[in-house]
């Protein structure tokens, strides 16, 4: 018994903190009576005052006095050109931001993307291959395609100035003014380069059948994740029973 108190003494440190905090708890706690009532309440109406000044609930100044001031912004270009001299951090902004090209890098802080082309690419078919911005004649059926066809759209793009984060492709088609199809595809998070980039969508196929032929409408928009919009366009194309001759 006198090996385990000692123990239990060598252990123990004194702390008057915790016991003046024992002995508050250790008292009872005291209700007001009827004489003093009107002082108790209004010392809680006081504490509720404070906590609603300016007409905000405290919890709600607290979390204002809690918010970050965000510091200046820079452009990809600063910020690749400071700590230029520290290995680590250059290292680690390359693992971070991957591979950029200085030379596609301009001073803005806004991210440019410059779509370059469409291609509609079939099997056993010549690869039908679009300028961006289309041709003056955009209005005319740009392109047909057989019923049952299968294909895949590629798009081609450069990116420069900064780092464009989230590129989504919104595509939506509608026939005699029924939205017949709405697609939205991530296309991803992309650094600036010289080179174009490539994207080729899954292989998709027409749809077929006497009620699917004929002529649609199509609109096609690339944003990124601000809601930013490079491109959006409008086209017409025909889905027929066979492809059509050629010219």
């Amino acid at each position: 018994m006198s090996a385990l108190v000692g123990a239990i003494s060598k252990d123990f440190t004194f702390n008057p903190v915790m016991e003046k905090e024992e002995n508050k708890d250790s008292e009872p706690t005291r209700e007001c009576d009827d004489s003093e009532k009107p002082e108790c309440e209004g010392r809680e109406d006081d504490e509720d005052d404070e906590a609603e000044e300016d007409g905000k609930p405290k919890s709600e100044k607290e979390l204002e006095n809690k918010e970050l001031e965000l510091g200046p912004q820079f452009s990809l270009k600063e910020q690749l050109e400071k700590d230029k001299d520290d290995e680590s951090l250059r290292r680690w902004k390359e693992q971070l931001l991957g591979t950029v090209d200085f030379s596609a890098v301009g001073e803005s802080n806004e991210p440019e993307v410059q779509i370059q082309s469409l291609s509609i690419l079939c099997k056993d078919r010549p690869d039908l291959v679009f300028a961006i911005p289309l041709a003056a004649n955009s209005k005319d059926r740009l392109f047909t395609l057989k019923e049952g066809s299968r294909y895949h759209l590629k798009f081609s793009f450069v990116v420069s100035n900064n780092i464009v984060s989230g590129l989504k492709y919104i595509h939506t088609v509608w026939k005699t003014g029924i939205k017949v199809d709405n697609t939205r595809i991530m296309l991803g998070t992309f650094s600036p380069q010289q080179e174009p980039y490539t994207y080729e969508l899954e292989e998709e196929t027409t749809p077929s059948g006497m009620f699917a032929r004929g002529s649609y409408s199509a609109r096609s928009k690339f944003i990124d994740d601000d809601s930013k919009c490079y491109l959006d366009f409008s086209y017409t194309f025909d889905i027929q029973k066979n492809w059509p001759s050629a010219s």
